[in-house]
């Protein structure tokens, strides 16, 4: 049965240490040291790759491509288009104007040269990871998109075909993220890697950033659905549709009312008895979900800024001004977050563990570099001069001062 509390401070912030750091750690110098030979090592070991070649053909992305079912291929281009659509509306725009007389400023926008998305295909092979990374790349205009993922499934092959992707390679694990982060004969260095994975992908990317560009640190997937009132039968099957993804899971419900409480707490128990996932997000919703009972809405707000969830449900639309802190927002009873998991639009890959206080989820933004622009005349030089050379001189940089007085007869 799932723990209901009253008033309890919001979770802790500090990542659970699991020793993923120091088994991934061998893998990644093995890859830096022989390349291809300690990939493929590790992908024969971890991955099951046996004697197939770690990069898939067109052929075989093709006729994975044909074998789709109708409904799932319609699925994916629905998905396809909805995704498109909003990061292209998310693309940052090309600015560059006079702010003042002679001074011209903006900014360009380009795209990465190439990105590597990692698509688990563990427990639950996720083709939606696939459109959920690979999507925003395109639509940024990134020229080259590696994909790895290990013993990946038909859909997610197939998927990939959609969407024209052609660099795709069977490879898992901390093995695949040093190899798109160091390069190899068989993996070319990628700028950026992005999707989520397992604690041992996770620890592989933090141990790697710095040498390449990473989205986020991503923990055990968490929703946080915060409503005074509502269906019961609705929100315990939103809790259980986070908490089937794994025991480790987090579905917290945030409300003011002990009789909802309790009402969702008894739904929990009954859609569990027919629930096909029911092993897995038991364990979840006995060991790492919760509801709170707050004593007002003010207070249950404050709780959730401070909890920062990955998804934060909201039932009352009128308290999205009230929110700083969430990797996504569902607005209203009517938006689950499976919709936001597959086919609304956004991305769902998302900051965990209270990283959402410094960032939403993957967006286009991350897949291009915004550079600034500037534009002097002589004039505008001119009136900057006594500022820009005082600021010079008081950091004992004479050669600054000199670079610009050359230019105004100094």
């Amino acid at each position: 049965m799932i723990k209901i509390l009253q008033n309890p401070p919001p979770p802790g912030r500090n990542r659970k240490e699991t020793g993923a750091e120091d088994a991934v750690r061998p893998i990644i110098d093995a890859v830096r040291r022989e390349g291809d030979a300690a990939l493929r090592r590790y992908a024969r070991q971890l991955d099951g790759l046996g004697d197939q070649p770690l990069r898939l053909t067109e052929k075989e992305l093709a006729e994975a491509a044909s074998a789709l079912p109708v409904a799932v291929r319609e699925a994916a281009e629905i998905a396809i288009r909805n995704i498109r659509q909003f990061a292209a509306a998310q693309l940052p725009k090309e600015r560059f104007e006079e702010f003042s007389p002679g001074r011209k400023l903006g900014w360009i926008v380009r795209p990465l040269d190439a990105v590597g998305c990692y698509v688990p295909s563990g427990r639950y092979p996720l083709p939606s990871t696939l459109l959920m990374t690979a999507v925003f790349a395109q639509t940024a205009g990134v020229p080259r998109i590696a994909v790895t993922s290990p013993k990946p499934s038909l859909e997610i092959l197939g998927c990939a075909h959609l969407l024209g992707i052609g660099e795709f390679y069977r490879v898992g694990g901390a093995q695949a993220i040093a190899a798109m982060a160091l390069g190899t004969a068989a993996i070319p260095r990628v700028d950026r890697i992005v999707g989520p994975g397992n604690a041992y992908v996770a620890a592989a990317k933090k141990l790697l950033a710095g040498e390449v560009g990473i989205d986020f640190l991503a923990g055990p997937t968490e929703i946080l659905i915060l409503a005074a009132a509502g269906g019961a039968k609705t929100i315990a099957a939103d809790m259980l549709a986070q908490a089937e993804h794994d025991p480790s899971a987090s579905a917290t419900f945030v409300t003011t009312s002990m009789a909802l409480a309790q009402a969702v707490a008894q739904e929990i128990e009954r859609q569990l008895e027919t629930l096909p996932t029911a092993q897995i997000a038991r364990q979840s919703i006995e060991h790492a979900s919760a509801i709170v009972v707050m004593d007002d809405m003010d207070e249950a707000v404050a709780y959730a800024n401070e909890a920062a969830p990955e998804h934060l449900s909201l039932h009352d639309a009128s308290l999205l001004a009230k929110i700083r802190n969430a990797g996504t927002v569902f607005l209203g009873a009517n938006s689950p977050e499976s919709a936001g998991d597959y086919a609304s639009g956004p991305s769902h890959v998302l900051p965990t563990g209270g990283a959402a206080r410094l960032r939403g989820g993957l967006s286009t933004a991350d897949f291009v570099k915004v550079i600034a622009v500037q534009s002097l005349t002589p004039a505008a030089l001119s009136e900057l001069a006594p500022a820009i050379t005082a600021l010079a001189r008081a950091e004992g940089l004479e050669a600054h001062a000199r670079a610009v007085e050359v230019r105004c007869g100094g």
